[in-house]
């Protein structure tokens, strides 16, 4: 069969249609066919390109290096085909659905506030919205943006800007009042220090003294997988944190968090990058347009 007899295309929707969807039958149901159709045209495709994309051995769909390979290629061309369309018509505004990946400060104190604005700017995207602070694949978990800070690994990511932060050693009075203020590093071997249930990049916290960059690591009966916990638990006095600044400044300007040891703070800036799939001129506008909206709006 020559490529002129087979809707490439429309097979390719129907591929990314059962990726993004996790399954044969919730693509079924959103393209309305029926799971067993749908199953009989990843086959030919498969069958006709040599390689098996998808493992159909388990509950869960599993691609294939090949399959995931090839996702991403039909997305940017699927893309490419709306984009033309879009163009060829006369414009209009983007349309289509945005899985956005945070973290949950960065949700809660940054994303969050600027969802109104967005959706009153842009009525026909979508946005669905994750925040964890594990880091996520963005291609096994369908996200088209995930937003990082720190120093950025090699990886097949592209990464925009949005800003810098600092962090800083907060406590609440109450704690402060009951276990007495670390006037030195060496001071908060002695208090209790809260940490994460995961590894970090960098578990410990590095203090500057006499020039140089000490670290000292972080101890404590308790400890929470998402910073937001952190920022409770350091608000109810359970102990001292480490935490971005734009994480904790409405604390701080509420007296509810107080900074310690800032003479010793070595202000390390950590940038903060939107990350996603393929080059620029590859990406669907809808995606986009995200991109530009939080590159303009986010403040640090």
């Amino acid at each position: 069969m020559s490529p002129t007899d087979v809707n490439r295309s429309g097979e390719m929707e129907v591929f990314v249609q059962v990726v993004d969807r996790g399954g044969f039958s919730a693509a079924a149901r959103h393209l309305e066919l029926t799971p067993s159709a749908v199953s009989k045209l990843i086959g030919r495709l498969e069958a006709r390109l040599g390689a098996r994309l998808v493992h159909r051995s388990t509950r869960k769909l599993q691609l294939t290096p090949e399959g995931s390979e090839f996702y991403e290629r039909c997305a940017r061309v699927l893309a490419d085909i709306d984009e033309a369309e879009r163009s060829a018509s006369g414009g209009g505004a983007p349309r289509g659905r945005v899985r956005v990946n945070a973290s949950l400060p960065f949700g809660h104190h940054v994303l969050l506030p600027l969802v109104p604005r967005f959706a009153e700017q842009y009525p026909e995207l979508a946005l669905d919205i994750t925040l964890t602070d594990q880091v996520v694949d963005l291609m096994e978990e369908r996200t088209d943006i995930a937003i990082r800070w720190g120093r950025l690994p090699a990886s097949g990511l592209v990464a925009r800007l949005l800003g810098e932060t600092r962090q800083a050693i907060v406590a609440a009075p109450a704690y402060l009042r009951r276990h007495g203020t670390p006037r030195t590093p060496g001071d908060l071997l002695v208090h209790k220090r809260l940490g994460w249930s995961y590894r970090r990049s960098r578990p410990d916290w590095p203090m500057l003294v006499d020039g140089r960059c000490v670290e000292i690591k972080v101890a404590g009966s308790v400890r929470a997988g998402d910073g937001e916990t952190l920022r409770r638990l350091a608000i109810e006095g359970v102990g001292l944190a480490r935490l971005s600044l734009f994480h904790v400044q409405a604390d701080l300007d509420a007296g509810r968090l107080v900074p310690v040891l800032e003479a010793f703070n070595p202000g390390e800036r950590e940038p903060v990058h939107a990350v996603y799939l393929g080059g620029p001129g590859r990406l669907p506008a809808r995606v986009r347009v995200v991109l530009d909206f939080l590159v303009d709006h986010v403040v640090l």
